[in-house]
């Protein structure tokens, strides 16, 4: 395997950190006036947020000594922010492992589908203006997802085993569209932990048992 060399990375360089750097104090100066009609009092997290971001991977603003007990060789690791969504670099960092923990520890070997449950715009104000509401939906769509799995298998004490993100933005990030991202096992899973798998529909509408290779 090729010598791993650590390439410290320069955020200050991004156009992304630039742009925030420039225009977020004026964004916050305007915020009431221009902007809160339409998407509501801006939280305090997001001024955290941001703030954190300016200051991930900058070497002033605190960093870590990484020493090699053998040859003694040394460099500086500045520290990051740990931020989701809105650091690139945290984000995805955080995606990665996620994604390695759900995989080793936490999903049964039994296959999975990716859902998505949208909520109808006339909906959506509501949520935009008590984002309280938006915990919520996780339980909802849970519930939805039990009487929908339950109903194709016919186990009424069995329940279905899903993760579920809350996302509260579109395609276009300045549109509010509350949704949910879930990964779902294809099944449910009875009190001693037993699965059935969910079966298949045909085209005419009606469930048709899966095979075992299916």
């Amino acid at each position: 395997m090729a010598e791993q060399v650590y390439q410290p990375r320069n955020p200050k360089a991004s156009p992304l950190w630039r742009c925030v750097d420039a225009h977020f104090e004026e964004f916050l100066q305007v915020y009431s006036e221009r902007y809160q009609p339409r998407y509501g009092v801006l939280r305090d997290v997001i001024p955290e947020v941001v703030g954190k971001f300016l200051e991930c991977g900058d070497l002033e603003k605190g960093f870590a000594r990484v020493r090699c007990p053998e040859c003694r060789h040394e460099f500086l690791v500045a520290f990051s922010c740990k931020a989701r969504w809105f650091c690139p670099s945290c984000h995805q960092k955080k995606v990665l492992f996620f994604g390695e923990f759900l995989a080793g520890d936490v999903l049964a070997p039994v296959p999975h589908r990716h859902w998505i449950l949208a909520l109808p715009k006339m909906l959506r104000p509501y949520f935009k203006f008590h984002r309280a509401l938006l915990k919520d939906l996780c339980r909802i769509a849970h519930q939805c997802l039990t009487e929908y799995f339950r109903s194709a298998v016919g186990l009424p004490e069995a329940v279905p085993a899903a993760v579920m993100v809350i996302h509260t933005f579109g395609e276009y990030l300045v549109d509010f569209h509350p949704h949910l991202h879930a990964l779902v096992a294809d099944g449910l899973f009875d009190p001693q932990g037993a699965s059935t798998r969910c079966p298949r529909r045909s085209s005419s509408g009606r469930w048709k048992r899966c095979s075992a290779a299916g």
